[in-house]
């Protein structure tokens, strides 16, 4: 019997491929791909370009900026729908192309789908060098893409047109797989873009793509029951997987049968309302008095759905209890066994729910208990203190997060903030109340990431009032997507903290024995220092914009333009050396073992006596 087939254009393939993925979404089946994000050039506006207008009315096309951004943008819209929807993005060869390698990484570090298509070489090489086109003296089959194969989930190049048949069943099966989830970047020749091939037709068939539940390993699982059984000190940490795998309800259920106390990540916060007695807030490097002081007594610590990087284990000297068992409940084998954890691999609402049946009536000494909630007292009251109103000429940053909590901070408030010294203020300091209503980018903290991010999210969530927190050094780096979104009609409003420099990490070189050295700018080699006017900048981009002079201003422009149909940047000056003391613990940053200065001898000798408290290995 022969096989129906229809005539299309790679490119083609590609776009009627995308439309036809669908998923389901509070019982209703809805498009996978949210749209696809273009920017063309020589490289793929012939082919893809041609092959996205022909579905225009299906899959939308969003013309950006700039690469970086309109992959941050989509990134960012894949973590708001929890990894249940994504976008593809197409650039040309060359600088579009590299310019989105960042944002991979972005990804790949935040285990976050995103399909990159760029445009690559000729495959026949009859125009070679191509315009663009990287050449590699000794290796004829390199190209600029390249660069994303160590920052890709799955890469490959497409050099005939029917490799895109297996191609994207490959990328859709790691887009949506819960453990392998991340970047697929499908290189398209641009040749190859334009040339027809007889596809089958079944290869457009509609398919529904839902979440996996893995289910836990019963020696597995019978070895976690065991461990918090025996627990007399217990905390759970809360990861991004809580979220991804839609768990918050049965992390609040958990958490309340047992009585255990939860601290969470950056990636994790959010997934209990920060008002829930047993949700000691962050923990880490950033993280509360309450999390940490529980954090280092703990003798089981049960993580969920989370990587245990450096800023939540405190650079592996929190945890000080010696009897310390970590179990590594997670989708991801490679997460669950770090530094010698119990693996339990499991989705976390799977996971949770057999661990708790299987404790049955286990409960946490009512003690441990009892001191967690005085102790998040305590650091409410610490917290209360940093973010109380000032009329402060140059007032903090945890200032302004007070002033934005208390203006625009309800259940419908999505926050979103990336790099600098803002992450770890918002992590110990914002309160969220919904799931997903913290939106922080800390696995690569990316410079640049929070206004695309917040238009991403403002897609994903359209009916969410979006907040982008974000300083004037990240600003600069990536702001070009407040143009995207006046053209979308995305509204969301940046509040744009001016500290005249890179204010976090001047701290950290202030911490380490450092000089004040080219991140503020007066610090830095100069002629003449830039009197930049945020406000109009903003403005000249289609922003409504207000610069302020204090926290009471702040607080009356947020309320003021709560209603604007246009994105809205707020500006107000603050000072670059104040930081919230209460809470946060040590974090490694190598001290030169030589220097001239005074400063940095002393600051090397404390680094050494503070790495005699890492748990190596």
């Amino acid at each position: 019997m022969s096989q129906k087939t229809v005539r299309l254009t790679m490119a083609q393939a590609v776009a009627r491929f995308l439309t036809r993925q669908m998923t389901i979404i509070d019982g209703e089946r809805v498009p996978i791909f949210g749209g696809v994000f273009a920017i063309f050039g020589h490289g793929n506006v012939a082919g893809v370009g041609e092959a996205l207008y022909g579905v225009r009315e299906t899959l939308p096309t969003y013309r950006a900026q700039n690469e970086q951004g309109m992959a941050n943008a989509a990134i960012a819209f894949a973590k708001a729908s929890f990894r249940r929807r994504f976008m593809a993005c197409t650039t040309s060869i060359g600088p579009g192309a590299l310019n989105m390698v960042t944002s991979a990484a972005l990804a790949h570090v935040n285990r976050l789908p995103v399909l990159l298509l760029p445009g690559d070489v000729f495959a026949n090489r009859r125009p070679d060098p191509v315009l663009q086109q990287v050449e590699s003296f000794g290796d004829g089959t390199i190209s600029a893409n390249d660069c994303f194969k160590p920052v890709s989930r799955y890469f490959d190049r497409i050099t005939r047109p029917e490799q895109i048949i297996p191609a994207l069943r490959r990328a859709m099966q790691v887009l949506t797989d819960p453990a392998d989830c991340g970047p697929v970047t499908l290189s398209l020749c641009q040749d190859v873009q334009a040339e027809a091939y007889d596809y089958p037709e079944s290869f457009f068939d509609e398919k529904v793509w839902v979440p996996r539940r893995i289910e836990p390993d019963l020696d597995e699982l019978a070895s976690a029951i065991e461990a918090l059984r025996s627990a007399k000190k217990p905390i759970i940490i809360a990861g991004g997987g809580v979220l991804y795998s839609e768990a918050s309800a049965e992390l609040a259920a958990f958490a309340e049968k047992h009585g255990i106390p939860v601290v969470e990540t950056q990636a994790g916060k959010s997934a209990l309302p920060h008002s829930h007695p047993l949700n000691m807030g962050s923990v880490g490097v950033t993280g509360t008095s309450a999390s940490n002081a529980l954090a280092e007594e703990a003798d089981v610590v049960l993580a969920v759905g989370s990587r245990l990087q450096d800023f939540t284990t405190g650079s592996w000297a929190l945890f000080k209890n010696e009897a310390l068992k970590i179990i590594g409940l997670n989708v991801q084998a490679f997460d669950a066994g770090k530094h010698e954890g119990q693996p339990l691999i499991s989705d976390a609402r799977a996971g949770l729910n057999r661990i708790s049946g299987g404790l049955g009536s286990y409960k946490a000494d009512s003690a441990w208990t009892e001191r967690a909630k005085a102790g998040k007292a305590e650091w409410l009251a610490a917290a209360e203190r940093a973010t109380a109103t000032t009329n402060a000429p140059l007032p903090s940053d945890a200032q302004v997060i007070g002033a934005v909590q208390r203006a625009r901070g309800g259940r419908q408030t999505t926050l979103v903030c990336a790099a600098g010294g803002l992450p770890g203020e918002l992590h110990k300091l914002w309160q969220a109340e919904e799931p997903g209503g913290y939106h922080m980018e800390y696995g690569f903290s990316t410079m640049g990431y929070e206004v695309a991010g917040g238009l991403g999210v403002k897609l994903a969530k359209p009916d969410s009032d979006v907040i982008v927190m974000v300083g004037d050094g990240s600003y600069m780096m990536l702001n070009s997507e407040i143009a995207s979104s006046i053209m979308l009609c995305a509204k969301f409003t940046v509040v744009l903290l001016d500290n005249a420099g890179y204010g976090c990490i001047n701290r950290l070189q202030m911490g380490t024995g450092g000089a004040n050295f080219n991140n503020l700018l007066k610090d830095t080699h100069h002629v003449e220092l830039p009197q930049i006017d945020f406000a109009a900048h903003a403005a000249a981009m289609g922003a409504v914009t207000r610069k302020v002079g204090s926290i009471p201003e702040l607080e009356a422009a947020l309320a003021e333009t709560a209603d604007e149909m246009r994105t809205t940047v707020i500006v107000i000056d603050t000072d670059p050396l104040i930081t919230t003391e209460a809470g946060g613990h040590w974090w490694d940053v190598a001290v030169p073992e030589v220097s001239d200065r005074d400063q940095v001898k002393a600051a090397r000798e404390g680094y050494e006596k503070a790495l005699q408290a890492q748990r190596f290995g």
